[in-house]
């Protein structure tokens, strides 16, 4: 499969090929209260049929499974779903797993209810072709659900910051899209946006994040002085400071609900709420 990779792909598979044993048992992302709270928010058949792109260690889409829907994980990574394999046996839990890029699916069209990516797609080289995809694989009236990581719109500053700090911290890293940006892409794609909104979620200290990248010395270094530097945009937007001598900040963290067809919208640039909740 590497050899039909593009140089953005190629990078992410490297990347979370060596670092996949980070991401299994006792991740961030083993909470998944985010992903609780935004399935409120959607109806879907007793037993869905749901895809979770680029599902790493598979957290989101076995929480999805452990609620009797039938659940494909994929990934572009196989040494991820070795994780997810890991995972789902140890819960009893039942789940297809695919290896393939977000920006080509091998599914026919309306094969899901729902679609689900979670604090990945500022790895993806097309986010645009990520979305017509999702469009696509979702039945008429599925839904789609994203979660990641973004920055707050008409922010320019934090947004060239952050991305300089990121892919230093992680060069498989692309790029955040705004949330005007990612509901411009589900416009195009003929997907409803029914909830983008933004919530500040308080990340564990800069060394944790140089540990799970395996961020080599002059990087560290690199980010280290950028953090010094930082503009007052950047500590505003990203609350950026110091805790018991470790250096935090609260990542802007999207969710963003959209159905294939259907009336109604509501706003997509919605302003970054001034409440921060912890992730534990």
């Amino acid at each position: 499969m590497a050899a039909d990779l593009n140089d953005i792909q190629r990078a992410a598979s490297e990347q979370f090929g060596r670092q996949s044993h980070r991401y299994a048992r006792g991740h961030i992302l083993e909470n998944v209260e985010d992903v609780q709270a935004a399935l409120g928010r959607i109806t879907v058949p007793t037993r869905a049929r749901v895809l979770d792109v680029a599902t790493g260690a598979g957290h989101t889409g076995l929480f999805l499974a452990s609620l009797g829907h039938e659940v494909t994980l994929c990934d572009l990574t196989e040494a991820m779903l070795e994780r997810a394999r890991e995972s789902a046996a140890a819960r009893g839990l039942s789940v297809q797993l695919r290896q393939h890029s977000a920006e080509a699916m091998p599914y026919a069209g309306g094969s899901f209810d729902l679609v689900t990516c979670r604090v990945a797609p500022h790895h993806f080289s097309s986010p645009g072709q990520f979305v017509a995809e999702v469009a696509r694989v979702l039945a008429p009236g599925g839904w789609f659900l994203l979660i990641d990581g973004s920055v707050p719109d008409d922010e320019p500053e934090a947004e060239a910051w952050l991305h300089e700090v990121e892919k230093l911290r992680d060069p498989s890293h692309h790029r955040f899209l705004t949330p005007r940006a990612w509901a411009a892409l589900c416009h195009a794609a003929s997907l409803t946006v029914r909830v983008s909104e933004l919530h500040p979620r308080k990340q564990p200290d800069l060394n944790w994040y140089f540990g799970t990248a395996a961020t080599p010395p002059e990087n560290r270094r690199q980010v280290l002085d950028l953090v010094a530097r930082a503009p007052a945009a950047v500590r505003r937007v990203l609350a950026l400071g110091e805790e018991d001598g470790k250096i935090v900040w609260w990542w802007p963290m999207l969710t963003l609900i959209a159905r294939k067809g259907g009336p109604g919208s509501t706003g997509c640039s919605p302003a970054f709420p001034s409440g921060r909740s912890e992730n534990h």
